[in-house]
């Protein structure tokens, strides 16, 4: 049985033949594209449980094909570069990525990496859980359902988002730690990435709240991480 479906988009050739052998051997089925407009052909045809993505490429940038496939697809994406600023990083995950590795990267933490992505965090236990629906003036959240509806629309979630979104609410009007945050939602060998929650919380925002700008329900707690305010 395979252990998912993965679209590797590189334009050196050597990076796609290695990465291919390399997850092939751990049970991944294997795609690969050498630029971003053959990368989004592949996903309009297929579907696919991650992206490798390059964000360096010739044509269309890997953040350009980040956006679009990230505006179709719930596939977790792994943005791979030569660049290690936190700028490079915030840009990355603000495209759509749920991760990002800096290349040369060793093959044990690739596949650490893409394990994390691909990990779906256990619902967790808490008062929140007992109501699957939880209504917030108008935002309807449907925890076993997976989907999020303001005023009756559908509001888009990756399923990064939502894993933190659940774990928010699962433990809600407690104040949560960044690394436990971190850990909970992409996995035990993160805990120092505070500018992942940055982004991911600055897009949950974007979708929960009436004011993105004024929080009411995710909010921070200086120094110490973010807490959902569920109100009684």
């Amino acid at each position: 049985m395979t252990q998912g479906r993965i679209l590797v988009v590189d334009d050196e050739p050597q990076i796609r033949r290695v990465l291919r052998t390399t997850l092939s051997a751990q049970g991944y089925e294997v795609i690969d594209a050498r630029t971003g407009e053959e990368a989004l052909l592949a996903i309009r045809d297929q579907r696919f449980d991650l992206v490798l993505l390059d964000m360096n490429m010739p044509g269309m940038g890997g953040l350009a094909a980040c956006r679009e496939i990230r505006s179709g697809s719930e596939a977790a994406i792994i943005m791979l570069t030569v660049r290690n600023t936190e700028q490079d990083k915030v840009t990355a995950l603000d495209a759509g990525a749920d991760d990002y590795i800096t290349k040369p990267f060793g093959m044990p933490e690739l596949l650490a990496r893409i394990r994390a992505a691909l990990r779906r965090m256990p619902t967790a236990a808490g008062p929140a859980s007992e109501n699957q629906v939880i209504d917030l003036d108008g935002i309807q959240i449907d925890l076993a359902g997976r989907r999020v509806r303001r005023a009756g629309v559908e509001s888009r979630l990756t399923p990064k988002e939502f894993d933190l979104l659940h774990y928010l609410i699962a433990n809600a009007n407690s104040a949560l730690p960044h690394t436990k945050l971190l850990q909970a939602v992409w996995g035990p060998d993160y805990g120092d990435q505070v500018e992942y929650l940055r982004v991911f919380v600055n897009q949950l925002r974007k979708k929960i709240e009436p004011d993105p700008a004024k929080p009411r329900y995710l909010l921070t707690e200086p120094w110490v991480g973010y807490r959902f305010h569920l109100p009684s």
